[in-house]
């Protein structure tokens, strides 16, 4: 391990947003010196002109000064380091300052290294700013870098970076980007953030207080984002609009709401007509410096998924965290069901639809492939082939009660079929009241091509109750149940074995009926249910009623820590397929797949845990590579950084959950989706690669 590492390898500080140069240039000329009969190592501070001990703070100050010199090209002479600001009562040092041209002894730039959490650096840079009147702040662990722009005292807003010495403010400010700019200079791959940290940032800094709901103004600000990408994405040499170019917030405001009001238009049913942006110009201007440097286009959802589902549990006070199946669960029930182009899905409790969004990223992959086309990159801003879009508007359903995630899953699948969907705000277990509900104008308004689409898949033309759906995968949510007497005398497990009507029966337990009416004969089906429908005697009769009308296909048993920190309910995947004479002709002894998630995935708290490079097994460690432990992965806003090298990227630099789920991208070893398309092969099924 090298000097400067050593000295880090215990802090919250870190040298990855440093280039090599520099680091060598600090190794190459510090030194030993014994000071109080102790040896410690020092460097002779470029502003200081004098030895400074190297603890991790000064490292990354050293380092730091050494950037704004050479890549910013301030002179030396125009800083100053542990400078003296007065409070009144008390005076603090601020780390660095960078003096104004004109005015020579005003502080102009202002970096903050001493705090490494980024919330404690934000107040304490913001403090020194307001003091001094610096109209620029950076704050830097030397992961993670940030930049502010010092408005007034109560607000700062984002800046994509610091002027050069020979620039202005005014330079940075009114720079015109392209979607190439974006994807060059993107906050969240350059500073180390998560939408998530931005999100709680502007939660901290403005949203608390602003009296708005909070989940409806960022979800606006998203949904407009995406469609500004998704223009410019089209139009290469197009300027992306969801920016301050310098405006005036009365100009910016207007700006914004005009996009707004496109995005509307292109993407229909997701908010009303004459719905508008209610933050006020000053609290507008701060969220648009937060977000208009992060590109939300990804090639997976992760990016966007993490932050919805933080807003959609913070609204509703947790109670929703069933919605969010984790992304690798969902992928591995994807990759074992098999969906193909010419069949149909659905999901009845779609949330914010990641089952049906990941069929289409599968199906996807297939069409591009037998069209010779690029798959690396599925959720992005570019046309896709006619084949694509067709799939996502004629194959594609989803169906959810909350008309909240609804609407967070229709923009996701109105982004993949180019402004068409089928995602339905219906309550699945009702279906007795659908023609109720579907004959509101301001429900047609919305969903009338979708439950067009959908009533063609019906079994029978009169009712709402059979389908003839080829997939359904869907996690149910299972806490409450169902005491209505009308609903449950529509279903055979709302009732005792005798045909007695129940008090109330678990919703889960409905779901699994009313799913297998969705499919056709040898349709088949993953569903998430509480582990203790397989295994408590008094849930015989549910494991009997599905042996009668499917074929078991598999369970799998995830880990318990995989909904955290929503639920710690242990619970399994259900694979089967409805019997039927040429799909899946019935048997009465058959072999059945059975799994368990041997890796957590999560922490006890709920924190993703990742694949770091030493958990593969032709991994060797030398001595040059940093083995301290990760902290917090998942963002920097209130946790330490972590230090990407020691970690395992995907191909497209997204961290990889650990799990035994399934192989990703071939760069981790097979999973018990592989050990079940092995095993679906054997058997012979019909939907088998």
């Amino acid at each position: 391990m090298s000097k400067l590492g050593e000295i880090l390898k215990d802090s919250n500080y870190k040298l990855t947003q440093f280039s090599e140069d520099k680091i060598n240039y600090i190794e190459e000329n510090l030194y030993e010196k014994k000071v109080r009969g102790k040896m410690a190592l020092y460097f002779n501070c470029l502003v200081r002109k004098k030895d400074v001990k190297l603890t991790p703070e000064e490292i990354v100050r050293q380092l730091y000064i050494l950037v704004l010199n050479q890549d910013f090209h301030y002179p030396i002479d125009k800083m100053e380091a542990e400078y003296l600001v007065d409070f009144g009562r008390e005076k603090k040092r601020a780390d660095i300052v960078i003096f104004d041209r004109e005015r020579t002894t005003a502080p102009y730039i202002i970096v903050e290294v001493k705090k490494p959490k980024l919330k404690d650096g934000k107040g304490q840079l913001k403090s020194y700013c307001n003091a001094t009147g610096a109209p620029i702040g950076v704050w830097s662990n030397g992961d993670s870098v940030s930049y502010y722009h010092r408005k007034d005292p109560n607000y700062f807003e984002d800046l994509p970076g610091i002027p050069r010495a020979d620039q202005k403010l005014s330079d940075i400010l009114e720079e015109r980007w392209t979607i190439d700019d974006l994807v060059a200079r993107d906050k969240l791959v350059n500073e180390r953030k998560s939408l998530k940290d931005l999100i709680l940032e502007m939660e901290d800094e403005v949203l608390a207080n602003a009296g708005v709901d909070v989940f409806e103004e960022l979800f606006k600000l998203i949904f407009t984002k995406l469609f500004d990408e998704m223009e410019s994405g089209r139009n290469k040499s197009r300027k992306l609009e969801f920016r301050n170019y310098g405006d005036t917030e009365i100009e910016l405001k207007t700006k914004i709401q005009t996009l707004f009001d496109y995005a509307k238009e292109k993407w229909e049913g997701v908010f009303p007509e004459d719905s508008r942006i209610i933050l006020t110009p000053s609290h507008l201007s701060i969220c648009i410096s937060s977000l208009q440097d992060v590109k939300l286009f990804n090639s997976n959802l992760d990016v966007i998924d993490e932050a919805f589902e933080y807003l959609i549990n913070k609204s509703s006070k947790g109670e929703k965290g069933q919605y969010f199946t984790p992304r690798y669960v969902i992928d591995m029930c994807v990759q074992m069901l098999n969906p193909q182009e010419e069949e149909t899905i659905i999901d009845t409790a779609a949330g914010s639809c990641g089952f049906p969004v990941h069929s289409i990223f599968y199906v996807w992959e297939q069409i591009m492939k037998d069209e010779g086309l690029d798959k690396s990159h599925l959720f992005t801003s570019e046309t896709k082939p006619s084949r694509c879009v067709d799939y996502v508007k004629e194959k594609v359903f989803a169906i959810d009660f909350d008309e909240k995630v609804v609407r967070v899953g229709r923009t996701l699948n109105l982004i993949a079929g180019d402004g068409q969907t089928n995602v339905l705000h219906l309550n699945t277990l009702d279906y007795e009241r659908w023609d109720e509900k579907t004959e509101e104008e301001s429900w047609q308004d919305i969903y009338f091509e979708g439950w067009k689409k959908l009533k063609k898949l019906r079994a029978n033309r009169n009712s709402n109750r059979d389908f003839k759906f080829d997939i359904l995968m869907a996690n149910p949510p299972f806490a409450g149940d169902i005491k209505e007497s009308r609903i449950l005398s529509k279903y055979e497990l709302g009732k005792k074995p005798n045909q007695k009507a129940q008090s109330k029966v678990g919703r889960d337990l409905l779901f699994i009926e009313r799913n297998l009416d969705f499919l056709k004969p040898g349709g088949r089906m993953a569903i998430v249910l509480p582990q203790g429908r397989f295994n408590n005697s008094s849930d015989k009769r549910v494991r009997e009623y599905l042996a009668e009308r499917c074929r078991i296909l598999g369970v799998v048993g995830l880990h318990g820590n995989v909904f955290k920190p929503h639920t710690g309910t242990k619970t399994s995947v259900l694979l089967v397929q409805k019997w039927d004479d040429q799909l899946c002709p019935k048997v009465e002894d058959y072999p059945i797949f059975f799994a368990t998630m041997k890796e957590k995935s999560k922490d006890s708290s709920g924190e993703k845990i990742f694949l770091k490079k030493r958990d593969l097994p032709d991994y060797v460690e030398s001595e040059e590579q940093d083995t301290s432990e990760a902290i917090d992965p998942s963002g920097i806003y209130n946790s330490a950084p972590i230090n990407l090298n020691e970690y395992i990227l995907d191909s497209h630099g997204h961290l990889i959950v650990k799990h035994d789920l399934y192989n990703h991208e071939g760069m981790t070893q097979d999973g018990i989706a592989e050990a079940f398309t092995d095993f679906a092969k054997r058997e012979g099924f019909s939907f088998a690669k």
